[in-house]
């Protein structure tokens, strides 16, 4: 605190901290109406924010349990539930930005509340969930016989903040452009389909025939994918991730999305 014109006025360091716990608060009042409004307190409430990716994740896991793996010491299983709810992380941040101002458009009248608030309270949620659900399948998975311990815990854990910045940075993007354009949405729902083979989530970058492999390393998807299997699997390594690339790529993204909210902002109507 310092003394100015005979009052105590708060120091910027203090105002800063204020700002930052309001928007915290912000945030988690966000996370919590978006619980509301997408589950209820009908039948298991808001435990569906985990069931969900799960069922989808088991279901998937069960169609690649008898496909045959090329690596004898890797399971079908554990290489399908780590793509696929890394995956699921990746599709729900972007798909749920396209509907995101216009099912929360009143809450702009309030100041504090901005369209960042918005997408980074869905871009943590939908973290929280995949954590949730990749720890408890997983965990039945190596109680089963089908998968072990994370070899490199800490880098599984990078890969899934690496998807959720690089789909946070993409989110903010699709809520402006699906603003700004009608069919926009249209062509999003597609290409998230035809990315799914794409994407790294049931193939690692070695079973990809050479010849193509230095095309498909530098797919985002496919190296973050690889990233989390090498946090995950100890017969894996990290020649196909080029961190530096990811993270200057998420910087760029988030650079011009935050441009992008900056610019629609005027234009929003609260009417």
């Amino acid at each position: 605190m310092t003394l100015a014109a005979g009052r105590y006025a708060p120091s910027p360091r203090s105002s800063l901290v204020s700002a930052f716990n309001v928007q915290l608060n912000v945030i988690g009042a966000l996370i919590m109406r978006e619980l509301h409004t997408r589950f209820g307190r009908d039948n298991i409430g808001y435990l569906w924010v985990f069931a969900e990716p799960m069922l989808l994740a088991v279901a998937v896991a069960i169609i690649h349990a008898y496909r045959k793996s090329s690596d004898s010491s890797i399971s079908m299983v554990a290489v399908a539930l780590c793509g696929y709810l890394t995956f699921i992380l990746f599709r729900a941040i972007v798909l749920r930005a396209e509907g995101t101002l216009e099912s929360n458009r009143p809450l702009l009248y309030h100041r504090m509340v901005t369209l960042l608030d918005m997408l980074l309270a869905r871009a943590v949620l939908e973290l929280a969930s995949t954590i949730f659900a990749f720890f408890l399948l997983m965990g039945g998975a190596i109680v089963l016989g089908f998968a072990s311990l994370p070899a490199r815990p800490l880098w599984l854990l990078t890969g899934l903040l690496m998807m959720t910045w690089l789909a946070f940075g993409l989110s903010m993007i699709v809520c402006v452009a699906s603003h700004v354009s009608r069919a926009f949405p249209r062509l999003l729902h597609a290409g998230m389909y035809l990315s799914l083979p794409i994407s790294g989530a049931f193939f690692l970058m070695r079973w990809v025939p050479s010849s193509f492999r230095s095309a498909v390393e530098w797919v985002p998807l496919v190296q973050i994918e690889e990233l989390v299997r090498y946090g995950q699997f100890a017969d894996l390594d990290d020649r196909f991730v080029h961190l530096p690339f990811l993270v200057a790529l998420c910087m760029g993204l988030t650079f011009v999305g935050l441009l992008a909210l900056r610019a629609i902002r005027p234009h929003i109507h609260l009417e």
